[in-house]
């Protein structure tokens, strides 16, 4: 596991036909670096997830490793921030790879599978606050969130994803290793800032046919009230 002590305060990422209406999927996203020896295992697991219906992974591949030996042609300095924003919400006095934040709450060493499946039974089984719905319409997905019971002001975001893609590593603590990632965020906007308690209903341009998830969190404390996706 590769570590990173303290973190600085950061904001949440702001770079600001067929229907999904999944009943409570719970959302784990892993934070990885194709420079860190530690994560493959990690990754494999974000892989064996991607299966399930029950679950929306996503791999944020973070820069901070990029200067040991090879530079992560995936990373986001913007992954790395919002790596940092779950630090300050949770408390958490470090970061790390391979890190998984399962619905914006609870953090699990990646490499772990026991513990993360331990998590995701204690978040599905949480009562769902919101009934959110996509729809393709062409390039756009319309989003419809409607609320169950009152809400503090969530942002809704738009996640585009690659679904796996495999990569030749030449340099570095992966060198001469070809790795295959899954579920890959590429970009990342919060298209909206809604009050938690009236219907939302908005339209996303994201290209025909692209895999896109959509989240509800609240920016206060990172909970993830609700997710679905369009593979």
């Amino acid at each position: 596991m590769h570590r990173v002590a303290g973190y600085m305060a950061a904001g949440w990422i702001a770079l600001a036909g067929a229907v999904a209406a999944q009943g409570n999927p719970v959302v784990v996203e892993l934070f990885t670096s194709q420079g860190c020896s530690s994560c493959p295992p990690a990754d494999d697991i974000l892989a064996e997830l991607s299966d399930r219906e029950d679950v929306i992974p996503l791999a944020l591949h973070v820069d901070y490793w990029d200067y040991i030996g090879w530079k992560d042609e995936f990373a986001q300095h913007a992954f790395t921030a919002r790596q940092k924003a779950y630090a300050r919400t949770g408390g958490w006095k470090m970061i790390y790879t391979p890190q998984m934040v399962v619905n914006g709450v609870d953090d699990v060493v990646g490499s772990r599978p026991m513990k993360l499946n331990k998590l995701i039974r204690k978040h599905a089984a949480m009562p769902s606050h919101v009934a959110l719905t996509l729809t393709r319409d062409g390039e756009y997905i319309v989003i419809r969130a409607e609320a169950q019971s009152g809400l503090r002001p969530c942002d809704i975001h738009v996640v585009r994803y690659t679904p796996q893609e495999q990569v030749q590593i030449v340099r570095g603590e992966n060198a001469g290793r070809t790795l295959t990632y899954s579920n890959i965020a590429r970009s990342w906007d919060v298209v909206a800032r809604w009050d938690g308690r009236s219907v939302y209903e908005g339209k996303v341009k994201v290209g025909a046919g692209a895999p896109v998830v959509v989240l509800v969190q609240d920016p206060s404390d990172g909970h993830i009230v609700a997710a679905a996706r369009l593979r």
